[in-house]
């Protein structure tokens, strides 16, 4: 399934929004995610994993398993640093991924992870993360087909043209990010 991350929530203060779409497969195993964005910036500061990547050239998967009240977010900027969690809200009992399980979320990138300073022009950029399953719904036993409660975003806050784009609108007064009543169905096979 493919699917355009193109709601322009606050287009007033943030009309920017690069082409940005998302590949969504899974297997029995993993859950596999591959963007692709077309922009006119380009940024990437942070090297390490769980550093704020959402001010880089960044995109995000936040996800909740039904009858849990617990969600992840998993964002990786355009050279594939990871910042992942649990957790009920934006600041409400957040579980940062310990080393091994961000470990486990395979990553290729079409970009050198490499530090870029910020440039101006036409540039294009993939990101693939392979999610583990079990990183997502814990050990409970899988039973296909499974329903996720999702929604998928690009943005880009420190850059010269900050966006706040998503796959599901969001109504709220400014950019958040971390609200689950605006996630969707996704349907894993």
């Amino acid at each position: 399934m493919t699917i355009n991350i193109s709601c322009v929530n606050w287009p007033e203060q943030f009309p920017y929004c690069p082409l940005t779409s998302v590949d969504i497969d899974n297997d029995k195993e993993y859950l596999y995610l591959h963007y692709h964005v077309e922009g006119k910036q380009l940024r990437a500061l942070a090297l390490n994993d769980q550093e704020p990547v959402w001010e880089d050239s960044c995109v995000e998967f936040f996800c909740r398993v039904p009858g849990d009240d617990r969600y992840m977010n998993i964002e990786t900027n355009c050279i594939g640093t990871v910042v992942a969690s649990r957790r009920l809200s934006r600041n409400d009992d957040v579980r940062p991924l310990l080393p091994d399980e961000l470990q486990s979320i395979r990553r290729r990138t079409s970009l050198p992870h490499e530090r870029i300073d910020e440039r101006d022009g036409d540039f294009s950029w993939d990101v693939e993360l392979d999610i583990p399953l079990t990183l997502i719904f814990g050990g409970q036993p899988l039973c296909f087909p499974l329903t996720l409660m999702a929604n998928f975003y690009k943005c880009a806050d420190k850059t010269k043209l900050p966006h706040f784009v998503s796959w599901q609108p969001i109504d709220l007064p400014k950019p958040d990010f971390h609200c689950p009543q605006f996630f969707a169905p996704v349907e894993l096979h």
